[in-house]
């Protein structure tokens, strides 16, 4: 999608009095040739798809290291016991992040967003709002459009791969569409989004990606829950009216200038972090002796 920057989109914004979402349909609509009503039902069928992977979700499943499965079912009883201290929507944006990484080390069927391995993030902080909160799909379906074009940006200006710029690219850049994504559910402007973006990014800069085994199990799925929640927050922050004191493009091209200047060890090649150690190892060695 040809956004080169945030302040595009914000021109863009204030050019067309159009809303956010409305310049990310419209550059979806011209760039792929499509009604913008071919492009509403793509990002509908997207929505149902992430609704999808948590309806059928099933604990029994396990990963192919056999590490990974049935958390999510545990932190969504630990929910509804009552005594998480997070609450209930916080609490649930948990359960959702663990079951949708889950699913996706499992094989079943994700929602890449912006990746396979970040796929827990967006969907951990809209489907409680569907479920609980009882906001719209229409609203939902408008705050993927602003994910998108978020997305987007990143991807053009920095990186969104571990192998390219580390988990900062993957989780952060998840992290950062999804707390824009809740800023505009919220009603925010194009400034709080921007906001709210930049925060999000700073918060997971030079978070490196060491997959144990090259696995997208351990710690990834962990990390979806920490990207989910810090969207959170930062789109509390924005709506509040904390501001990133540094602008949101450049905090975009921090980002990718961080993860160009990682090590080797540290871009999903599992050669370094946590995958190095001596579990991690183990888990490796116990891999490659099932494929030989």
């Amino acid at each position: 999608m040809a956004l080169d920057s945030m302040e595009e989109i914000f021109g863009k914004i204030e050019a067309r009095q159009r809303e956010f979402w409305q310049v990310v349909l419209d550059t979806d609509v011209e760039e792929r040739q499509v009604t913008p009503e071919q492009s509403y039902e793509k990002m509908r069928g997207t929505w149902r798809a992430m609704l999808e992977t948590d309806d059928t979700y099933r604990a029994d499943r396990r990963s192919v290291s056999g590490l990974v499965g049935g958390d999510g079912q545990r932190m969504r009883e630990y929910a509804e016991s009552g005594k998480g201290l997070s609450g209930d929507y916080i609490s649930e944006v948990i359960a959702v992040a663990l079951r949708t990484g889950e699913s996706n080390a499992c094989m079943r069927r994700i929602v890449a967003a912006p990746t396979a391995g970040a796929c827990g993030v967006l969907p951990a902080v809209l489907i409680p709002l569907w479920h609980q909160r009882k906001v719209s799909e229409e609203r939902i379906i408008e705050a993927l459009y602003v994910s998108a074009g978020i997305g987007a940006v990143i991807g053009y200006r920095a990186c969104i791969a571990g192998a390219s710029g580390g988990c900062q690219a993957e989780i952060g850049t998840a992290s950062a569409m999804a707390a824009g994504a809740l800023t505009a559910v919220q009603g925010g402007t194009p400034a709080q989004i921007g906001h709210a973006v930049a925060m999000a990014l700073k918060n997971l800069m030079g978070l490196i990606c060491d997959p144990v085994a090259g696995l997208v199990e351990v710690p990834c799925i962990k990390r979806n829950v920490v990207g989910a929640v810090n969207a959170v927050s930062c789109a509390d922050m924005a709506m509040a009216g904390v501001e990133s004191r540094i602008p949101v493009d450049q905090v975009i091209d921090c980002m990718g200038d961080v993860g160009r200047r990682l090590p080797v060890e540290f871009r999903e090649t599992a050669l370094g972090g946590l995958a190095a150690t001596p579990f991690g190892q183990e888990i490796k060695e116990k891999m490659q002796e099932r494929m030989r």
